[in-house]
């Protein structure tokens, strides 16, 4: 079943198009104009996802995040503010937003972080740890060992790997990987994720040339096979 997210927006031609473009990608969209309403159709309609504008009459939008998160609704928030300031961006993080969207944005830039706090928000939780081969993965301390040998492997690699483990063995594209490791809308040179995967490659299998573990998969990204 596709995502379903509730628009909090009080302009009615914005909010027309965020429904049309959100219906056009597949979403279930729910709308709301105030925030009295946003907080109605939040509980009462258990959207995946809120897309919430920080103005909107009634209640601002960090009224609505604050009395969200004070109920226990740990739905995910995507902010949209015309402000973009740094006070407003601290306040709505430590309120439990999950990301912003600063207004004027671009259709490609909401898509990417809407897309990337629904994976989040659905994703396994993180491994602290892994092995993989003869390879001991410590998540938290970002560090990997071969036995008592601590491999020189850059944090993005290891952050890579991480993404990696989380698919379970499914191959997940290169954009996918962009957005999960350096953050959606962040313009990566693809040859950037190439090199660190050859990295990897080189730290994970016996062979590099004859892979085990760590596959290209031509024309869709990557995988990670754990024996």
């Amino acid at each position: 079943m596709s995502a379903r997210i509730l628009i909090v927006e009080d302009e009615v031609p914005v909010r027309t198009g965020l429904v049309d473009l959100l219906q056009a990608k597949g979403y279930q969209v729910i709308e709301a104009a105030t925030g009295p309403e946003a907080l109605i159709k939040a509980e009462g309609a258990n959207p995946d996802l809120i897309l919430l504008d920080v103005m909107i009459p009634g209640l601002s939008g960090f009224d609505v995040l604050k009395t969200l998160r004070a109920r226990g609704l740990e739905t995910p928030v995507v902010m949209l503010t015309a402000k973009g300031t740094e006070v407003d961006r601290v306040l709505g993080f430590e309120l439990g937003v999950d990301d912003y969207v600063v207004k004027p944005f671009s259709i490609l830039e909401l898509m990417g972080r809407i897309q990337a706090v629904l994976r989040r928000s659905t994703s396994a939780p993180q491994p602290a740890t892994a092995s993989i081969g003869t390879l001991e993965v410590d998540f938290e301390g970002m560090e990997v060992r071969r036995g008592s040998d601590r491999l020189d492997l850059p944090p993005r690699a290891i952050e890579l790997l991480r993404a990696l483990l989380r698919a379970e063995g499914r191959v997940v594209s290169r954009d996918r990987l962009i957005d999960e490791v350096w953050g959606a809308g962040q313009v990566v040179n693809m040859r950037t994720v190439d090199n660190l995967i050859v990295k990897l490659r080189a730290a994970i299998e016996p062979n590099p040339d004859r892979p085990v573990h760590l596959f290209t998969v031509h024309g869709r990204g990557y995988r990670l096979v754990l024996p």
